[in-house]
């Protein structure tokens, strides 16, 4: 099929290009017309969360407003009451005639009387606050020019959020930026020529524009989660440029031989092309396993890899080969000088030939030294501590959460804090005694330590009294092991002793703490599926392409090995706090709760990229004849300079957003640059080839049935055939 297409792209090359195009530009108008639509907190809620929205919805409560709040302090010494109140009144006339804010409270002064705070509620509903926020933060600005020896800053839920978001789109950029010209760099000193090296780089780009813009229109059935353009710019530039590399470099080792350029093409198409569908198919299949999860936050990032994999495939099938036959020898200009030749002297050069000799000489002790150094490092994953990353946690370089500690330092009760939220439904019938337990509720927490003693339970009342909304605050922090506690407590016997007792009522725990222990436990739940499928799906397409039982299995080992230590590399940075000063973060003692999952499907698709790559060599030499160490020398040294290449530009691009603000964006970065270079170093040059080794022949058996059902290649000859479904033939040792 490979080969269909690649001849057929080779032969109308300017009609392929132009149907690229208009598939690129179609998709982008058709996103950008049907919109984008964000996920909401409601749909990411199951279990007890969606309970409790759903009871509380039942009860038809109007919405809380948005609330900002202004804190005016003095900039050193002490605080000019006289100068702070003037600005106050300044303030509150400036606010009240804004159309965006409802009232405007009276100020409340600290309980050690060094600043003043004014309570800003906007209009309208709380859901789009941070879209609506900008003109408050405008005359707070104002206001704060006018009074320069005073502090005057606001912070609230509105104004987090659009700083936030900025910050988000900011590192968008900074991304997107970086990763272009770094990837360029590298492919020019990969090829040595400019055109080379800009294929890959605008064929990525053009595969993720398309990608975005089919996420648009994806979004409608998944809602885009906040990370969903990130994710779909990380994995298309890297995946994007890998594909086409694998591509190139064939077609440029074809035409080395003396093959024109069609001919030079076809071959490509059916060796690195078949590659790279096979690569695709995989790292595809790994995403969707994030569907069994049943969460929009992973079902959102999956969708949004699988377009962008799915794109940047089709793309390295149709258009690279219609582009190559196009450019001609145009692809090998403007050369760099002197690099050209020096690569052409590296692609033969002995280095690797040397690295492999200890795997080849004495593969068991490799593979025991080197497999047993791997699994060291994935031990600190035994300690993995995971955690959904709360306001605490994002970067303090953002100027509205230095004003929120400074505003929760001056005004501890003003803290957000922690609260549970109690969602409480009965009927008409059991109103009174839901009451009376409720006020039995409260009596019971106020003897329990687990809770804050100075704030009672707030209740609030639905019209027709039959639903309850009973807010209970919590002395420690969101993720503290007293807040997990206290809402066992809540769910496991205070409720169950209080309003559970009265016949026809429902209840449900919500809000923050709740949020990431249901989350902690779906995830928990959804790995063993995502596991198994992923192992079992993996397992069939290696089987399929290679027809090797044997090779199937240990693609999956291998891919274990480097995914573990990936994630001990993970516990050590992130978990710990010497890295900090490196990466520009504070650690707070975990691992996004998310990740884990992530970057295990991620990986798993990623690293069929360089082992089919290089397996398909080893076999290609294996079927020529080759015994079993050479053709395992001959198929690791062939691949080294094209798969070092795609390696140094997937850590490159991974490494980029590991300088980023989010502590998530870091992890992420951390984690896939960290399996991507021990699955190109460690993996591809000494387990990889210490484990075939030790096999010998046995890399290549099948059962009878399987091995039947292969069928010779037509019209590529056998040393073209990198991944071509073949029966296994007798190897020699």
């Amino acid at each position: 099929m490979t080969t269909r297409i690649g001849r057929w792209s080779a032969n109308h090359p300017w009609a392929a290009i132009a149907v690229w195009l208009c598939f690129v530009v179609a998709s982008l108008v058709a996103g950008g017309l049907a919109g984008t639509v964000k996920a909401t907190a409601e749909d990411s809620l199951h279990g007890e969360l969606a309970s409790a929205d759903r009871i509380e919805r039942s009860g038809a409560f109007p919405d809380e407003p948005a609330t900002e709040s202004v804190l005016i302090a003095a900039r050193t010494g002490d605080l000019d009451i006289t100068q702070a109140r003037a600005a106050v009144a300044d303030l509150s006339d400036r606010m009240r005639a804004l159309p965006a804010v409802a009232a405007v409270a009276a100020p409340v002064t600290a309980p050690h009387r060094d600043a003043l705070l004014v309570e800003v509620e906007m209009a309208g509903s709380a859901q789009d606050a941070d879209a609506r926020v900008g003109p408050l933060l405008e005359v707070t600005a104002g206001v704060q020019q006018r009074y320069p020896d005073l502090r005057v800053e606001q912070a609230g839920s509105a104004s987090v959020a659009k700083a936030l978001t900025e910050t988000l789109e900011a590192d968008f950029r900074k991304a997107e930026l970086i990763s272009v010209p770094v990837a360029l760099v590298i492919l020019l000193f990969s090829f040595g020529a400019l055109i080379a090296a800009g294929v890959p780089v605008v064929l990525a780009l053009t595969a993720v524009a398309g990608a975005l813009g089919l996420a648009q229109l994806a979004s409608h059935i998944f809602p885009a989660g906040e990370l969903v353009n990130s994710i779909v710019l990380l994995i298309g530039m890297a995946v994007g440029v890998d594909y086409s590399l694998f591509y190139l470099r064939r077609e440029r080792e074809e035409r080395a031989r003396g093959r024109d350029h069609r001919g030079a093409v076809e071959t490509a198409a059916a060796t690195s092309g078949h590659a790279v569908l096979v690569s695709g198919i995989a790292v595809m299949i790994a995403m969707a396993s994030l569907y069994l999860v049943g969460d929009n936050t992973f079902s959102s990032m999956a969708t949004g890899s699988i377009l962008v994999v799915g794109v940047a495939m089709l793309g390295s099938l149709t258009v690279l080969p219609a582009i190559l036959v196009a450019l001609g020898r145009w692809v090998d200009r403007p050369r760099v000088p002197l690099l050209g030749r020096r690569i052409q002297r590296a692609e033969r050069n002995r280095f690797w030939a040397a690295v492999l000799r200890p795997a080849l000489r004495a593969p068991l002790v490799t593979f025991v030294l080197s497999a047993g150094v791997l699994v060291i490092v994935a031990l600190p994953a035994l300690d993995m501590n995971l955690k959904r990353p709360a306001l605490t946690d994002l970067p303090r370089t953002i100027p509205v959460l230095r004003t929120y500690d400074r505003l929760a330092q001056a005004f501890p009760s003003n803290d957000l804090g922690t609260s549970h939220t109690v969602a409480i439904r009965t009927g008409n019938a059991g109103r009174r005694a839901v009451e009376r337990e409720i006020a039995n509720l409260s009596a019971r927490i106020a003897d329990d330590g687990l809770f804050a003693h100075d704030r009672k339970p707030a209740v609030r009342t639905s019209g027709d009294g039959t639903v309850f909304l009973v807010t209970v605050r919590v002395a420690g922090a969101s993720d503290s092991p007293q807040a997990r506690q206290s809402l066992s407590e809540l769910r496991d016997r205070l409720l169950p002793q209080t309003v559970g007792t009265v016949p026809g009522t429902e209840w449900a725990v919500a809000g923050r703490t709740a949020s990431d222990a249901d989350f902690r436990d779906r995830v928990g739940a959804g790995l063993p599926l995502v596991v198994a499928f992923v192992f079992g799906m993996t397992f069939l397409v290696m089987l399929l392409t290679f027809r090797s039982v044997v090779v199937a299995a240990t693609s999956i080992l291998l891919n274990v090995l480097s995914v573990a230590a990936s994630y001990g590399l993970l516990v050590l940075v992130f978990q710990h706090t010497w890295a900090e000063d490196l990466l520009g973060f504070t650690s707070n003692g975990a691992v996004v709760s998310w990740l884990p999952l992530m970057l295990f499907v991620i990986l798993f698709g990623l690293s069929m990229d360089y082992h089919v790559f290089v397996v398909s060599r080893i076999r290609e030499a294996a079927r020529r004849g080759v015994p079993t160490r050479l053709a395992i020398e001959e198929g690791i040294v062939s691949s080294a300079s094209t798969v070092s290449s795609a390696a140094i530009i997937m850590v490159a691009v991974f490494a980029i957003f590991a300088t980023l603000s989010i502590v998530e964006f870091k992890q992420l970065g951390v984690g896939l640059a960290a399996a991507i270079l021990i699955d190109a170093t460690v993996i591809r040059a000494l387990v990889l080839p210490s484990l075939m080794r030790l096999l010998g022949e046995a890399n290549w058996w099948a059962p009878r049935f399987l091995a039947g059902r292969g069928r010779p290649v037509t019209g590529v000859a056998p040393d073209e055939a990198d991944t071509q479904v073949i029966a296994p033939v007798p190897i020699r040792r």
